[in-house]
């Protein structure tokens, strides 16, 4: 396969040059030419964490050149980053560099804040790449640690999951206290739950999340409440009407004093 992509398929020079946006005007084009001694843009099209290593930021070099050790910028999110070493992957192993060239995918190290579909470029560049869209999430369940001392570990390998697929979703429900998690199906789901037990040792109770009932007002009411209490003297006494009515949906509460006697 690889001999028929050499022979048959046009090299980066003989195919229309990547056209991205100006960051700082988004109306503007900017050509990204394959050519070696262009402006440096790339695009971070997968994250991966490998036990020995850390983070992995896989990229496709549109133009220019990029070195280990130097400082790029990440023009989608405006951070500057430093990348620490530079990984030429094959399958299960990986050989170091100490260059990229237009045309090339590599595998960065140290790229914090660099996450998939984000545009790496020369500092004095200004290009943002055309980055994938992915879908919304079709089906969420609730997750739980198992014990007290999985918590963090799971809250660490949720963020790291996120990291890595853009597809699967977590929060923490406002009013349930819950954790969700959403994905493309009960299969995807299934295996990022395996993978927690499996790389980060986090032992989870999944189930279906829980419904928020809500309930409210279809009528006004009156409740009256009355307090007394004698301990010599005047002692004390309160006499207490509350009415409350349905108000508009999304309006809040509203409070109105219609008398008040001291």
């Amino acid at each position: 396969m690889l001999d028929a992509v050499i022979d048959y398929l046009p090299s980066p020079l003989d195919v229309k040059p990547i056209i991205g946006h100006r960051a700082s005007n988004p109306e503007e084009e900017v050509i990204a030419k394959a050519d070696d001694s262009a402006e440096f843009a790339a695009l971070a099209f997968k994250v991966m964490t490998d036990p020995y290593v850390g983070k992995l930021t896989f990229f496709r070099v549109y133009s220019g050149t990029m070195t280990s050790g130097s400082y790029v910028k990440n023009s989608t999110k405006g951070k500057r980053e430093r990348v620490g070493r530079l990984l030429q992957m094959h399958a299960n192993s990986r050989q170091e560099i100490d260059t990229v060239y237009s045309g090339d995918i590599a595998a960065a190290v140290g790229l914090k804040d660099t996450g998939t579909g984000d545009t790496l470029c020369g500092e004095k560049n200004d290009i943002i790449l055309e980055s994938m869209e992915f879908p919304e999430p079709v089906i969420h369940l609730s997750v739980e640690p198992k014990s007290k001392a999985d918590q963090d570990k799971m809250t660490q390998a949720l963020v790291k999951l996120q990291e890595e697929d853009p597809t699967f979703h977590a929060h923490t429900d406002e009013e349930t206290g819950q954790v969700i998690i959403g994905g493309m199906g009960e299969l995807h789901l299934d295996i990022l739950v395996d993978r927690m037990k499996k790389e980060f040792n986090v032992e989870c109770n999944v189930g279906a999340p829980m419904v928020s009932y809500r309930e409210t007002f279809k009528s006004s009411a009156q409740v009256q409440g009355k307090f007394s209490r004698q301990s010599g003297g005047r002692g004390q006494y309160g006499d207490v009407h509350i009415e409350f009515t349905p108000n508009e949906t999304g309006a809040g509460f509203e409070f109105e004093t219609l008398s008040l006697v001291v």
